[in-house]
C-alpha cells in the first residue's frame, strides 16, 4: 500500500512541475512580446519625430521661394488676393447642415399657388449636384527627396 501511495504522489508532484514550468514558459513570452511591442513604439515615435523634422525642413518659407522661382515658368504662380480670401462664416453650409424646411408651411404655399410650388420643386430637382472636379495623374511625379538637409 505504502508503494502505491508513493507512486501515486510521485505522479502529483511531476504533473504539479509540469504545469509550473509550463506557466513560467508562457510568462516569459509574454514578457518577450511586451519588449518587442515596447521597441515597435519607440521606433513609430522616432520615426514620428523624424517625419516632423523633415516637414519642417520642407515647409521652411526660404526653400519655397527658391522652389516657385525654379519653377515659376511651368507653374505660372502668383499671389493671392486679398479678395480671393473668405472668413468661415461665409462659406455655403454643408448639404447635413440645411435645415429642413417646414412640412405645413410647404403645404400652406402649395395649397395657396400650387403651379409655383410644383415649379419650384422642379427647378429646385433640375439644379445639378456640385461634385468636386476629378483629379488626374500629375506627369510628373515631384521628385524632392527627404531625410536630406542639403540641396
Amino acid at each position: 500500500m505504502l508503494r502505491t501511495f508513493d507512486l501515486v504522489l510521485i505522479g502529483v508532484m511531476t504533473a504539479t512541475a509540469a504545469v509550473t514550468y509550463t506557466i513560467k514558459h508562457r510568462a516569459e513570452l509574454k514578457v518577450e512580446e511586451v519588449h518587442r511591442l515596447e521597441a515597435e513604439i519607440k521606433l513609430e515615435k522616432d520615426t514620428i519625430d523624424l517625419l516632423k523634422a523633415d516637414w519642417a525642413l520642407q515647409s521652411q518659407p526660404n526653400r519655397l521661394e527658391r522652389l516657385v522661382k525654379a519653377y515659376n515658368e511651368e507653374l505660372k504662380l502668383q499671389p493671392t488676393e486679398s479678395t480671393a480670401l473668405v472668413h468661415a462664416k461665409e462659406l455655403p453650409m454643408l448639404k447635413s447642415e440645411v435645415p429642413v424646411p417646414d412640412v405645413t408651411e410647404a403645404k400652406a404655399s402649395a395649397k395657396g399657388a400650387p403651379d409655383t410650388a410644383k415649379g419650384a420643386q422642379a427647378a429646385a430637382k433640375a439644379q445639378p449636384v456640385p461634385m468636386p472636379a476629378p483629379r488626374g495623374e500629375a506627369e510628373d511625379a515631384d521628385q524632392i527627396e527627404t531625410g536630406s538637409v542639403e540641396e
